[in-house]
């Protein structure tokens, strides 16, 4: 529903809100309008009000007897990403037509590219996170989304043994995004994450001393 919501809102409001770039090259027309700070805003039930980039309250505008939200403001509201692409002067919301790989800025002592382990089920994924230490232990990882992506698409798989409490929070708030169990017989899966206005997260999973991690980068990517 809220998706829905922030389709029709935007779809009369495009107000950028989004930076000076926007306008960069636009064919704009000067208009009279008015801002409205009397317009007041409820989102599931709840009293909000509309702020920008840098936390500053914002009113909407009217003009010729229509009123005009700012698009970052709402989307922000409504959980939608909202990015702009300077080249083909489009603001895109939600999640965006191409997937963008997570391994570009990954870290991890267990990142690695040895063939020996990067392949899976015949296949070789060239580039993954393995943790295959001993022990019964936690393996973790961060990622860095900067509040630019809708989902989060993750690969996953357990060798050896079950990943018990495989879990993605948002590292800013604690919030649980996502959880469950994988077992051994679940194969290589992908976990989908909504992550809108994240800007980091925090990935961790239990597993047994036989067991390994594997995630593929080259596949697991941010939309």
């Amino acid at each position: 529903m809220k998706k829905k919501v922030a389709i029709t809102l935007t779809s009369l409001a495009m107000l950028g809100c989004l930076g000076t770039g926007v306008y960069a090259g636009s064919n704009l027309q000067e208009i009279k309008a008015y801002l409205n700070p009397g317009i007041k805003f409820k989102v599931d039930g709840q009293s909000v009000q509309l702020k920008n980039s840098s936390g500053a309250v914002i009113a909407p505008i009217t003009y010729n007897n229509t009123t005009y939200l700012p698009v970052r403001a709402i989307s922000d509201l409504l959980g939608v990403t909202v990015n702009f692409d300077g080249k083909s002067n489009t603001i895109q919301l939600g999640e965006q037509s191409e997937g963008y790989s997570i391994a570009t800025g990954f870290e991890s002592s267990y990142r690695t590219k040895d063939p020996s382990m990067t392949v899976y089920k015949g296949k070789d994924f060239k580039d993954v996170y393995f943790d295959n230490g001993s022990g019964k232990r936690g393996s973790s990882f961060m990622l860095y989304p900067k509040g630019k992506y809708q989902k989060l698409y993750l690969q996953v798989a357990a060798i050896g043994s079950d990943i018990t409490d495989f879990h993605v929070l948002d590292s800013k708030t604690d919030t649980v995004l996502k959880k469950q169990n994988i077992s051994v017989e679940d194969g290589l899966i992908t976990i989908e994450v909504n992550i809108a206005g994240v800007d980091s997260l925090f990935v961790h999973g239990d597993v047994e001393e036989d067991g390994s991690v594997f995630i593929p980068l080259t596949t697991s990517y941010y939309k």
